[in-house]
């Protein structure tokens, strides 16, 4: 992997990560179209640990109030009923879905659901779903009234997301949604819960990613870039979903999707 295709690669995984649009999608419709080697499930993992960097900073006053108010409920009973101890408690028990399915589907998510008319079916399917439900929603929740099984339902939705396709983002902020809460708490909710996920699957997978082709400079740079433009992406689309609608990311979804059909007809593109 050349230093320019680790940057192109960066950005990518830094402005889909966070946006509904599926960042394991891009990373590996963007190295077909442009004739690139595909990357592969483990290189896409550790350069989400780049996104997991902008994540950490940019909520880095809500995770350390978390953290203090769970040490705190530790040594204290009485406070066990803090509102940050207990978002904690729902981020652990939020993720456990996706570690359960990471476990089960390991074989299915490195090989056959990288293919790409996988990948085009998941983008159209669940962009009709995320226009279904901005239909249906109240959008009237705030995050505050977030509670357990709100997390467990968001959850078990981010497992989805390990069919590349999908988008992490876009499922737990449907799911949100579904349930009630506003987008841009939805969102928040979805960036927050990512944090445990992202950081298992980047860890886990880095083994093998220092022994493979890649190499430890593009790597570096990915990592750098994915960060960066991670952190744009967070607060660029808190600020959009306070006023807008996700309906401009249900139209690319779809397009792209039917655009992937359509080159795989025609040959463009291999599964």
């Amino acid at each position: 992997m050349t230093l320019f295709e680790a940057v192109v690669l960066g950005v990518v995984q830094g402005v889909t990560e966070f946006l509904p649009i599926s960042s394991t999608a891009h990373l590996r419709i963007v190295p077909a179209l442009a004739g690139w080697e595909d990357p592969g499930a483990a290189f896409t993992a550790v350069l989400q640990l780049g996104t997991l960097a902008a994540v950490l900073v940019f909520f880095a006053r809500e995770l350390v109030g978390m953290a203090r108010a769970t040490a705190a409920a530790i040594g204290h009973p009485d406070r066990r009923g803090d509102p940050e101890a207990r978002l904690a408690v729902y981020l652990v028990l939020g993720t456990l879905p996706v570690v359960v399915a990471g476990v089960l589907f390991k074989n299915a998510i490195v090989g056959a659901w990288r293919a790409l008319p996988v990948i085009a079916t998941a983008m159209i399917v669940v962009g009709l779903g995320l226009a279904w439900v901005e239909r249906r929603a109240t959008h009237q929740r705030d995050f505050s009234t977030i509670d357990l099984r709100d997390a467990l339902i968001i959850g078990c939705a981010q497992s989805l997301a390990l069919v590349p396709g999908v988008s992490r983002s876009g499922i737990t902020i449907l799911a949100a949604m579904a349930l009630g809460l506003r987008r841009d708490a939805a969102a928040r909710f979805s960036f927050l819960l990512s944090i445990p996920a992202i950081a298992g699957a980047g860890i886990f997978e880095l083994k093998h990613v220092l022994h493979s082709d890649a190499g430890g400079a593009p790597l570096a740079v990915g990592l750098v870039t994915a960060t960066v433009t991670g952190y744009a992406s967070i607060a660029w689309l808190l600020k959009f979903l306070r006023t807008r609608t996700t309906i401009p990311f249900v139209i690319y979804r779809v397009a792209l999707g039917l655009g992937i059909f359509a080159l795989l007809a025609i040959g463009y593109l291999h599964p």
